[in-house]
């Protein structure tokens, strides 16, 4: 099973000065899992790295989808009920990470790689008592 990642994980593995890099890259490197990216976070990974790291790192991030280095993962028809159902729910959550939430339960995945345990550890999901976070 590919292992769905957040934003932060992405924007992490690209900015050596982070302090979620080490963690990531260690924890991937001993996981070789599949990274699958829900395509709403794409945009907010390719913002941040523009932004912060400059546009050869942009490039970097869309060229690595390319290869196949990350998988991407299309909102279903059938998400969007449930995306609006847990941004009611979680109002700490927006539309990015409630998309990850829908798909997470879609998928039956239990493991989320995030950097933002905050608001992930409070969600409930319906298919599992909580997430395992990790990176």
């Amino acid at each position: 099973m590919p292992l769905l990642v957040d934003t932060g994980v992405l924007y992490a593995l690209a900015d050596r000065s982070d302090a979620w890099h080490m963690p990531t890259r260690i924890y991937l490197e001993s996981n070789r899992l599949t990274l699958l990216a829900p395509v709403t976070i794409l945009a907010e990974v390719a913002y941040l790295l523009r932004e912060r790291l400059g546009s050869r790192s942009e490039q970097a991030f869309v060229e690595s989808i390319g290869r196949g280095e990350v998988a991407v993962e299309d909102v279903k028809r059938g998400d969007w009920p449930r995306i609006e159902k847990i941004m009611a729910e979680y109002e700490q959550l927006g539309l990015v990470d409630a998309s990850i939430v829908a798909m997470a339960e879609r998928l039956k995945t239990s493991v989320l790689a995030t950097t933002d345990r905050r608001h992930f550890a409070a969600v409930r999901p319906k298919h599992v008592e909580r997430f395992t976070l990790v990176a």
